[in-house]
């Protein structure tokens, strides 16, 4: 099992590019909160991307950037100048174009930004454990980041059939390659599961725990399987997961059973079983501790939707 590629097909990532600029010096773009994460790729020129929160960070010829929980932020090459709110800017639905903006002078810069989305967004998933804002600097590898985005622009750039589901599919295949050049940053205990993945003992446990939530695993059990002894297997977990193992296990059985409840017919009492609880009592209170509604609220809120929420990358769930 790819345990990532399991998760992000679950969630169902999408996103769109949104503006394509090219900026004369001064410029200043804001851009006020959403409900989704944006990324910005300066191809050329250098900029200051400041968040609400006060975090700066200073982006030269070749970053990406993406702005994880959608905070309000501005981008410019002098703060000084009025800044210009993207929402304003008026453009042809399904459109992209080249939008110029700011002054005369150099030197010049071109950005690209977009966002990503998730439809089936849920508690601890991938996107929970990337930082408020991640910065990818340019690689000798990084061609594959150019050429994505370059292609994206040539696809809004003019209305064509199935439009949408090509920028869409465009943007998976973008986020799940800023997600590798990020995670091959990672150093150990870092990023969660994520990071943990690599490691040549708790990667084969995550892998079995994927596998098969609804065995009662044990510390013992599971080290046994991997090579390590108990203690030390609990103490690298935790270390690396940056939670304990059996905590990690209900989340997973929960992500599984808010899967299922959303996606299938079955009754509660086979879905608390495909989940390893042998009562539906006792699988209802902990799905209701996680994630705030019983299971029979939860399929129902969720088939209401009909699928239409579009949630940000941290969207939580709604509260009973």
């Amino acid at each position: 099992m790819d345990i990532l590629a399991e998760v992000l097909d679950r969630i169902r990532l999408g996103g769109t590019l949104l503006f394509h600029f090219e900026l004369g010096h001064p410029w200043n773009l804001a851009l006020p909160a959403r409900p989704y994460a944006l990324f910005h790729y300066l191809s050329r020129g250098s900029a200051t991307l400041a968040l609400e929160s006060g975090r700066e960070l200073h982006m030269t010829e070749g970053d990406f950037v993406v702005v994880t929980r959608g905070e309000p932020h501005v981008i410019y090459s002098d703060r000084r100048t009025e800044p210009l709110p993207i929402v304003d800017i008026d453009r042809l639905a399904g459109r992209l174009g080249l939008i110029r903006h700011g002054g005369s002078e150099q030197p010049l810069a071109t950005m690209i930004c977009g966002n990503f989305t998730v439809a089936r967004p849920s508690r601890g998933s991938v996107l929970e454990l990337l930082p408020p804002l991640l910065l990818l600097k340019p690689t000798e590898d990084g061609g594959w980041l150019e050429a994505i985005l370059q292609r994206m622009v040539s696809e809004a750039a003019h209305a064509h059939p199935g439009q949408g589901v090509a920028l869409s599919r465009l943007t998976e295949v973008l986020f799940v390659e800023v997600l590798r050049s990020w995670i091959k940053s990672l150093g150990p205990g870092e990023g969660g599961w994520l990071g943990a993945m690599a490691d040549p003992h708790i990667g084969p446990a995550l892998q079995l725990i994927h596998e098969r939530p609804d065995r009662s695993w044990t510390l013992g059990e599971l080290g046994q399987s991997v090579g390590l002894g108990r203690s030390a297997f609990s103490a690298r977990f935790t270390k690396l997961v940056g939670e304990p193992m059996y905590r990690y296990l209900i989340a997973r059985r929960m992500s599984e059973a808010a899967f299922l409840l959303e996606t299938s017919d079955e009754g509660i009492a086979r879905i608390a079983a495909r989940v390893g609880y042998e009562t539906a009592a006792a699988f209802s209170k902990l799905f209701y501790r996680h994630h705030g509604l019983s299971p029979g609220r939860y399929r129902a809120a969720r088939r209401s939707d009909g699928g239409r929420r579009q949630g940000g990358v941290l969207e939580t769930e709604v509260a009973d």
